[in-house]
């Protein structure tokens, strides 16, 4: 068996600078594979991450809305104006008729022994009242209160400027020719008040109606 030949040293050094360029050429070859699959990887992570990105695309506008500026959220937050509530058209309307925007007159009712009292608004805005009115006859020999009539409906009677409704005063009348008792005047109350108007108002009964009918009022706007 034939040994083999010992290499020279600069056999010996080509050798090795042949197996270092191998060596080389194989770590650029991995080195560009490496780089070719990372280039793809994260081609397709980007591709992957916008698609996430895309699906919620949809929120995104209403968060640059909201974040845009300080007042526009400060806005959608804060409480609009507040509706008009249940009070404001009664205010509008007036309320409550007071005596103070009423003025007052009387006139015949359709019978003997009856007069109306008129109520007018004299206010700058509507207004209602429902109900009994208080009535004192006042004379020279004292005060008789008007009692409430029974069976009557009380509706509720609204009263724009400048419009009217009455009440009637119901008295037994003085037919027995005698001087009777003379009152001379009212004092009226509206329903749900607690000011009253004096006017001049002339009403003659018999002497002694303690027996006899007695001296009613009906209900605001209740008709005659």
């Amino acid at each position: 068996m034939r040994s083999k030949p010992d290499l020279t040293t600069g056999e010996l050094m080509r050798l090795r600078k042949s197996s270092v360029v191998i060596a080389a050429a194989a770590v650029a070859a991995l080195s560009l594979t490496a780089c070719e699959d990372g280039v793809n990887t994260g081609s397709a992570a980007s591709a992957s991450a916008e698609v996430p990105s895309g699906s919620s695309g949809s929120a995104s506008p209403a968060a640059t809305e909201s974040s845009g500026g300080g007042d526009t959220q400060a806005s959608a937050s804060a409480p609009g104006p507040a509706p008009a509530s249940a009070s404001a058209p009664a205010s509008a309307s007036g309320g409550t008729c007071r005596t103070a925007d009423l003025s007052f007159s009387s006139s015949g009712g359709m019978a003997e022994g009856e007069v109306l009292i008129n109520l007018r608004n004299t206010g700058s805005a509507s207004c209602s009242m429902r109900g009994f009115p208080g009535l004192d006859l006042k004379s020279e020999d004292g005060t008789v209160s008007a009692e409430r009539q029974s069976g009557r409906p009380a509706p509720t009677v609204t009263l724009t400027p400048g419009q009217n409704t009455n009440f009637s005063l119901h008295f037994p009348p003085n037919t027995s020719g005698g001087s009777g008792v003379t009152f001379t005047s009212a004092v009226v109350t509206p329903p749900n008040e607690t000011h009253s108007h004096r006017m001049p108002l002339s009403v003659s009964t018999p002497a002694d109606s303690g027996s006899g009918p007695r001296i009613t009022v009906t209900p605001v706007g209740s008709g005659k």
